[in-house]
């Protein structure tokens, strides 16, 4: 198979695409709260999370001190935490892959390495999609940095609502059977009602309780739930145990 036609690759190129274009969002954001280019890209080349990064920025620009900007980074962060724990196990990473999927380890690499079925297949997704990322995300914030104001309001380029997209993209066809849809749906409505409440980026840990609190306690069917984003075999004949394919 070539590595284009890896339904992974394909997936995580589109979400890198997508994700990394919201760069440009945080670059200016982040030179309009008063950092110089060099911060800005020491937060995305280092941090690397855009949640973090727009709570940081977010904390800057009100006013709060140092400290209070990486209290509110690191407790969005510290999901990536889980996330490497599930992909260290799914990838088994060796040697230096190891600080090196540390570090691109995201919601979006994360989703796209588990949505596969094909231990191939979600090394394929992991590292297209985080290194895919990793590299467009800093080039557009790069972009976003220099431009500055110059691009005035972000929002008015709906690069805001792109991780969003992508998000709803990669999730909403993987929901399979009532109850992961009306959990989606009973976490949208705590995201929503949180949103006045809790400061920015709260709301989907917020989100996250309630989702982790209703798995908890829920004793629905076992063959709902996430199915992967795409079937690396749709279009590939299933390789039989004697070598033949059928």
């Amino acid at each position: 198979m070539r590595l284009l036609q890896s339904p992974a690759v394909r997936v995580g190129l589109s979400i890198s695409i997508a994700t990394g274009l919201y760069g440009v969002s945080f670059g200016a954001l982040s030179v309009t709260s008063g950092l110089d280019f060099w911060q800005t890209m020491a937060l995305s080349l280092l941090l690397f999370s855009g949640g973090s990064q727009f709570a940081f920025i977010g904390v800057v620009a009100g006013g709060g001190s140092g400290v209070a900007a990486m209290g509110a980074a690191t407790l969005l962060g510290m999901r990536n935490g889980i996330y490497g724990m599930q992909v260290n196990a799914l990838l088994q990473p060796r040697g230096w892959l190891r600080f090196a999927a540390a570090h691109v380890t995201i919601d979006e690499s994360t989703a796209t390495s588990t949505g596969q079925t094909d231990p191939l297949e979600q090394k394929r997704g992991f590292w297209t999609a985080g290194l895919g990322i990793f590299v467009l995300w800093n080039l557009f914030t790069a972009v976003g940095a220099l431009a500055g104001g110059a691009l005035g309001d972000p929002k008015q380029w709906g690069l805001d609502g792109a991780a969003v997209a992508a998000f709803l993209g990669l999730l909403w066809p993987r929901l399979k059977g009532r109850e992961p849809v009306a959990i989606a749906v009973v976490c949208a409505l705590a995201t929503v009602l949180a949103v006045p409440f809790v400061p920015a980026g709260v709301p989907i840990l917020v989100a996250a309780v309630v989702a982790a609190a209703i798995g908890w306690f829920s004793h629905g069917r076992s063959d709902e739930g996430l199915e992967p984003d795409v079937d690396p075999y749709a279009e590939h004949p299933h390789p039989h145990p004697s070598g033949d394919a059928k």
